[in-house]
């Protein structure tokens, strides 16, 4: 047996360096919901996209909600979003008072196709929300000249990947840029979210929505900090067989904060804005200072996995090998559920909740999400076909080659 498991979701971004940053904060509770670590990371964020002003809440899809609130959304009104997406987005476009529309996603690259995104709109559309699925850039340039022609707002879903440098081929183009900082995004503050605007009013207004948005209780801040600590824990004592007792064990005492609450699941998104705590800040400015390694350790492992495909011709995602810092490395095989089954009694994790649906995760009421089947079969095709590498901060070189040679006997 491994000493430590391959994993998407056991504190992916749970590194040494957060870990202890996270032990000393649960010592600073005056810290925990206002300080200056909250303003460096506005300004760090404004400086990697310039020419853009930020605003923080505690989620990504918080940040969005903030969003297409202050673009007065109306009851009626259209937002299209890519098939295979977080069910997130989806909600937060219905708890705006709008309504999603799916559109179906290119199989080289798992982002929107601009071609149908054209042949979807309608009078009643007023935003496109584009995702760089896994980090794998979309065609924002022709997604822009449409949204141009048809005077329609262009978002840039960047939840999956952060550029250690300002880009061209990320959040360069959109209206707004949408980032998220939950445990197993880019960069991690366990929980977090920004929106970045160049258009003044716009900007005005999200600035105003964070300032009126609550705090969380301090109780909420302190179980976020110790997030990662639970996770350290239990890769530490991985190998007694008590770290599922104990993970299960912090489950049922609530004291690992769910990625998605069962309202969610149902379609049922909460209205209320929520500041980010900056203890939370803390931990994603962190990590946002040292980008530059995060991503080059996810190009590596990236890399790794591609050699291993080209030699083993698994199927690749094509896309994915133009993206610079992959969130995951996807494959797609018709038997993709039987193999994460297989690879789970060999202490490997990967369903990471972006498979078995169009709307993620499976768990999801995709009826109530307003997703009806045969709306995107791509979509649906990659939903049941897709396996993903995991690439994050805490997977080692070592692991990585643990993993492909073990895929080398499966696929």
């Amino acid at each position: 047996m491994q000493q430590r498991p391959i994993h998407h979701t056991f504190g992916p971004l749970a590194t040494r360096a957060q870990v202890a940053r996270a032990f000393a904060l649960q010592f600073l509770p005056w810290k925990w919901r206002r300080g200056p670590e909250t303003e460096m990371l506005r300004t760090d964020l404004e400086q990697l996209f310039p020419q853009q002003r930020a605003a923080l809440f505690d989620t990504g899809r918080a940040a969005l909600l903030a969003l297409l609130q202050a673009l007065e959304l109306r009851s009626g009104d259209e937002v299209i979003v890519q098939g295979y997406t977080c069910a997130v987005v989806p909600n937060a476009i219905r708890a705006a008072g709008a309504t999603p529309v799916y559109v179906d996603i290119n199989l080289r690259t798992l982002t929107l196709d601009p071609a149908l995104v054209r042949a979807a709109i309608t009078r009643k559309t007023r935003v496109v929300i584009c995702q760089h699925t896994f980090g794998i850039p979309a065609d924002v340039s022709a997604l822009r000249l449409i949204c141009d022609e048809k005077d329609i707002a262009l978002v840039e879903d960047c939840a999956h990947v952060l550029p250690d440098a300002p880009s061209e081929r990320i959040g360069a183009v959109g209206d707004a840029v949408l980032l998220s900082f939950g445990r197993d995004k880019a960069i991690s503050g366990v929980t977090g979210g920004a929106l970045l605007t160049r258009h003044f009013l716009l900007a005005k207004r999200l600035r105003d929505a964070e300032t009126q948005a609550r705090d969380h209780t301090l109780w909420t801040i302190l179980n976020l900090i110790d997030y990662p600590l639970r996770y350290a824990w239990a890769h530490a004592i991985w190998k007694t067989h008590l770290a599922k007792i104990y993970l299960r064990g912090c489950q049922w005492l609530r004291l690992l904060p769910p990625v998605l609450t069962q309202a969610e699941k149902a379609g049922t998104p909460s209205q209320i804005l929520f500041r980010m705590p900056n203890a939370c800040a803390a931990l994603a400015l962190d990590q946002l200072h040292t980008l530059t390694r995060l991503n080059e350790q996810r190009a590596t492992i990236a890399s790794l996995f591609a050699q291993a495909a080209k030699e083993h011709r698994w199927p690749v995602v094509k896309g994915i090998l133009a993206a610079a810092a992959p969130q995951k490395f996807p494959l797609l095989i018709p038997n993709a559920a039987k193999v994460r089954t297989t690879l789970k009694q060999q202490q490997i994790y990967l369903d990471d909740g972006w498979c078995g649906a169009v709307v993620n995760p499976p768990t999801v009421d995709q009826r109530a999400v307003g997703y009806e089947r045969g709306m995107c079969p791509h979509a649906e095709k990659v939903a049941q076909e897709i396996l993903t590498l995991p690439t994050h901060p805490t997977m080692s070189v070592m692991q990585a080659k643990q993993l492909v040679q073990v895929l080398a006997g499966l696929l």
